[in-house]
């Protein structure tokens, strides 16, 4: 099968290879057409193509549906398809394997429609290890596109192996393949969505926790001089640890109820960068944390931990410094309390 792949940054390239490895043909475009022939020398992506006319034609082959795989910011989908739609064909099919909005999915899925052109939503989670690991596809829309792409998401995706059986007694079931059709327009990127803030909350929680170990020692340069400002410590005594946080984490790795991968990469940046010098603390978040809040609202149901984790990460990012000085000014008023630094 030939396949055109628009995006050829870290994830589009790596998903062209591969595709490459599994015997797929790959036609891929990116704005500079200098880095795709590059990648083409590299043997990343099978030919390149100069614009996305050109894409187009060199994927489809003569009576054969077009298959191609958007991988490019949520924000530039909507340009994309505008350019794309009008040299496609009837019965082509349009991946989308961005962090798009679920909504924005469904309404992309029916204005395809129109135009008699398939229109799938792919949540795809792997990352820069996805070469490698394989990706966990999140797939939504129609049943019949999906399963005749079914062959690139198998390909994708990590095999059966790559986590322990639950249930190996049973039939195989799909999502044990790595990817799944979890319904309709939508549901891919709306599964992905909630992916994503759950995602958050643990990386949140780990954060918390090893801060709290990289603070144990604070009670050993307590000085109690009666500062009314200060709440005192209680029992100063109790926390006087200079823990190995990098060993910590080692070890969480091995046989912890806690581990996970999040975790083995946490261990990995700690090992190597201990003090974490150059990383400045802000924490950036590119949507989907905050469309899972939004959608909690709209559903009427509660999540508190997934909320604070988007919450925090806005604090990151000093934008809660106003609230702060205004705290600050109502002490100094009311006590005469004066500002800490």
């Amino acid at each position: 099968m030939q396949v055109g792949i628009i995006g050829l940054g870290r994830m589009g390239e790596n998903m062209s290879r591969r595709l490459i490895a599994n015997g797929f043909t790959t036609i891929g475009y990116r704005t500079s057409l200098d880095k795709a022939k590059e990648q083409a020398q590299k043997g990343y992506i099978t030919a390149a193509a100069t614009s996305l006319k050109d894409l187009v034609q060199q994927t489809k082959k003569q009576g054969e549906r077009g298959v191609f795989l958007l991988v490019v910011p949520a924000q530039t989908v909507e340009a994309t398809l505008d350019e794309l739609i009008p040299l496609c064909a009837p019965g082509d099919i349009i991946i989308d394997h961005g962090n798009s909005n679920f909504k924005d999915t469904v309404r992309r899925h029916q204005r395809l429609q129109g135009h008699q052109l398939h229109y799938l939503d792919c949540g795809t989670s792997g990352g820069v290890y996805g070469l490698t690991r394989g990706y966990c596809l999140m797939v939504g829309g129609d049943q019949e596109p999906v399963a005749y792409c079914a062959s690139i998401f198998e390909t994708l995706s990590p095999a059966t192996d790559a986590a322990p059986r639950l249930l190996p007694d049973k039939p195989v079931t799909p999502a044990e393949h790595g990817w799944l059709h979890c319904g309709p327009s939508g549901a891919g990127h709306f599964v992905k969505m909630v992916h994503n803030g759950i995602e958050y909350g643990i990386m949140q929680a780990y954060a918390e926790g090893l801060n709290i170990l990289s603070q144990a020692n604070l009670g050993s340069s307590y000085l109690n001089k009666g500062d009314a400002e200060v709440a005192p410590m209680a029992d100063p005594e109790h926390y006087q640890y200079q823990l190995n946080i990098p060993e910590i984490t080692e070890l969480w790795r091995r046989g912890s109820v806690i581990g996970s991968w999040l975790l083995d990469l946490t261990a990995e940046v700690l090992k190597e960068n201990p003090t974490l010098e150059g990383y400045q603390g802000g924490v950036s978040d590119s949507g989907e944390g905050r469309w899972t809040v939004h959608a909690a609202v709209d559903l009427g149901v509660p999540a508190p931990v997934l909320s604070t984790a988007l919450f925090t990460r806005f604090e990151s990012r000093n934008q809660g410094e106003y609230a702060r000085r205004v705290l600050n000014g109502m002490r100094f008023m009311f006590g005469g309390h004066h500002v800490r630094k």
